[in-house]
């Protein structure tokens, strides 16, 4: 006498005695495109839900943690600038050049505890801010004493700005150029997460399709019937779900390319373009401050820098020139490129009288009040700035629009599977009723 069959085996021989006979098989058809229509909604909803998220960091999270990591690094610029332009003055310094030193050691400040509060503890981006906490106040410290001393008439205190200088362009301005690095890379990476195209979804919408088609044309051929309503709004809601899902994400592709190109990347060479004018004007400075004391290959160190600076910054210049798609972003990178060409000849005038040994002539002329090389980079400084403050603007008004592409479709999606779902099994249990 055999042993009693497993509980496995009985279901597969009833499934298979089912199978055999006309409602067997519907109900086994129902229960297949009913589940694949389900399956189909969940990975709908499950894939859209991860592209909407991902939407959602780069413009609530990634994109401004970026711009704050190239607002660091612009401030510790820009107070480097505003302390060696201070120094040149001498006893003459300005409210409005102290003040602006230290607002910007101010603003690195507050945004280095921001950066703070969103790094993982342990990643470089952390270590990144730690250096630059700890460097910040040694950094300060030289500054102080470079302008004591040069109050004082002392020329120790040149000595002092250069070290404090050195610091920031060794040490300091790496670790914030390591920083936005970062940002910028998780920037990328939620943007290809936001448009990775959700081909699962898509293939389990075609396979579904092709099957609820399947079953209507074996109705059809079995009953000479042309419609069952039941498969038809299935297979409705099946491609309701599907044309949402290729439209949406393709509208949400479109317009987050937009914002990338228009405006992260417009933003990333204005960014550039904005450090290495305050690079270049810090290096023109401090030309004046060592009065040649350090060299390289025989021409003076900073004088070379500056004219590196102003390289790089005829080149970001161009490339945010590119980038803008309108009137409004065209105008000021214009603007800039004329005070670039205007501050460069104003700067070879006062290198001339350098070079010459007059030292008072070039120092009228780099921070004077007749044409002076300051002029043209405050011209530079505030156009990029409105440059800077309408390509953000692009770039939040076209993530909007890609994240809003999104809207309601992880949910739309679950629900009009679940509707196609029953549908098909109302139009399965129908054909069954026949054979009662």
């Amino acid at each position: 006498m055999g042993g009693r069959r497993s509980a496995w085996a009985e279901n597969s021989e009833r499934l298979r005695r089912a199978a055999t006979t006309e409602p067997g098989r519907l109900r086994i058809i129902g229960a297949v495109i009913a589940s694949l229509v389900i399956v189909f909604g969940a990975v709908t909803a499950w894939q859209m839900t991860d592209r909407a998220d991902a939407a959602d960091d780069v413009l609530l999270k990634s994109q401004p943690l970026t711009s704050d990591a190239a607002d660091i690094y612009r401030a510790l610029a820009e107070a480097n600038t505003a302390a060696s332009s201070a120094f040149l003055a001498g006893g003459q310094e300005t409210p409005q050049a102290r003040t602006r030193y230290e607002d910007n050691i101010a603003t690195a400040a507050k945004q280095l505890v921001t950066a703070a509060a969103s790094a993982e503890p342990g990643s470089p981006s952390a270590r990144a801010i730690t250096t630059l906490n700890t460097a910040l106040p040694v950094y300060k410290g030289l500054v102080e004493r470079a302008r004591t001393y040069n109050r004082m008439g002392f020329p120790v205190g040149g000595a002092y700005l250069r070290y404090a200088n050195q610091k920031m362009q060794d040490e300091m301005l790496p670790a914030a150029q390591s920083l936005y690095d970062g940002e910028n890379a998780r920037l990328k990476s939620d943007y290809a997460d936001a448009k990775a195209y959700p081909w699962a979804a898509i293939a389990l919408g075609a396979l579904a399709l092709a099957v609820l088609a399947g079953a209507q044309l074996r109705e059809y051929r079995r009953t000479n019937r042309l419609l069952n309503p039941g498969l038809v709004a299935a297979s409705a809601a099946a491609a309701v779900v599907l044309l949402w899902l290729a439209a949406g994400h393709s509208v949400a592709r479109v317009e987050l390319n937009g914002s990338q190109k228009n405006g992260v990347r417009s933003l990333e060479a204005l960014h550039n373009a904005h450090i290495a004018a305050l690079k270049a004007r810090g290096n023109e400075n401090l030309t004046l401050v060592s009065r040649g004391a350090e060299t390289v290959d025989g021409k003076d160190k900073y004088d070379e820098a500056y004219t590196r600076e102003m390289a790089n910054l005829v080149n970001d210049l161009a490339r945010a020139g590119s980038y803008a798609d309108d009137g409004q972003g065209e105008a000021p990178v214009e603007a800039a490129n004329k005070s670039v060409a205007e501050w460069q000849t104003r700067h070879k005038a006062a290198r001339a009288q350098d070079l010459n040994g007059d030292y008072e002539e070039a120092l009228a002329r780099v921070i004077g009040s007749t044409e002076p090389t300051s002029q043209s980079f405050d011209a530079v400084d505030k156009s990029l700035q409105s440059a800077l403050t309408h390509e953000q603007a692009e770039f939040k008004e076209a993530a909007r629009d890609g994240r809003s592409a999104f809207s309601g479709l992880p949910v739309g999606a679950g629900v009009l599977a679940v509707l196609g779902a029953a549908g098909a099994v109302l139009g399965i249990g129908r054909r069954l009723s026949e054979f009662r």
